[in-house]
């Protein structure tokens, strides 16, 4: 396994309840996880962001594989120790929770994973490497804001300010090392309580059709749609996000 690195933590809530991790995706940062870790606060619960390798405050690192990633988020644990409450990971930090939770079923007690990069076809892989590239490009508040104008405001200050923190380098070589991306035997594996908050397949999922067949046939993986929303639907669709993540908590 590759050495992990210490990923900087922000957090929400009081440190005397219980723990839920927060794993962002690919080119965002701990801070765009700001909706869970209020609503997630204002439940009762302390939610912990985290920047991943390569973004926000994180150390850099030469490598971007899904095993580093996973490594550094399974060394990460609640400020008490012990297991983590939960776990909810986004896209790229889906994946590296899963692999995690798998690895060490007593590293969380429950998973929830938004519309998780368990498995990146070549499709996916040209929509995701475009979409880092137009980021890159112009990574500024009007750019995002003319991209996305309905998310909120403090979304769009927090992905313009991701964009602008993270290591293109790093961006980068997380498509380029990681030839086969592919956590479905992690998936697979799992045997603590998951559930995936999907995006809708109409505005666009990375987990969905026969990938979501294949993972839920692991019984421990149940799923739910947020209709209206594409691949970052706390950032969409916020209100039915967050009920989901509750839900899935209760």
């Amino acid at each position: 396994m590759p050495a992990a690195v210490t990923l900087p933590r922000l957090s929400w809530g009081d440190v005397d309840r219980p723990a839920v991790l927060l794993a962002h995706g690919l080119g965002s940062d701990g801070a765009l996880m700001w909706r869970f870790g209020t609503a997630l606060a204002d439940a009762g619960w302390h939610a912990v962001a985290v920047d991943l390798r390569g973004h926000g405050d994180a150390p850099r690192a030469l490598d971007y594989t899904l095993a580093a990633y996973s490594a550094d988020v399974a060394a990460t644990r609640p400020d008490h120790g012990g297991a983590w409450d939960a776990v909810v990971g986004h896209s790229l930090g889906g994946a590296a929770v899963t692999i995690a939770a798998a690895a060490d079923p007593d590293w969380t007690r429950r998973l929830v994973l938004i519309d998780p990069a368990i498995l990146l076809a070549d499709r996916d892989r040209d929509i995701v490497r475009a979409s880092q590239e137009q980021a890159f490009a112009d990574p500024t508040v009007t750019a995002v804001r003319s991209q996305h104008p309905d998310w909120h405001p403090t979304d769009i200050e927090l992905k313009a300010r991701a964009t602008q923190r993270a290591s293109r380098w790093a961006i980068e070589q997380t498509s380029l090392q990681n030839t086969t991306w592919d956590a479905r035997p992690a998936a697979a594996a799992l045997t603590v309580p998951t559930h995936v908050i999907g995006a809708d397949p109409a505005v666009h999922s990375i987990f969905t059709g026969a990938l979501a067949d294949e993972v839920l046939q692991n019984p421990v993986v149940t799923m739910s749609v947020v209709t209206g929303a594409g691949h970052s639907p706390h950032r969409d669709r916020p209100d039915e996000t967050v009920a989901a993540l509750l839900a899935a908590l209760g």
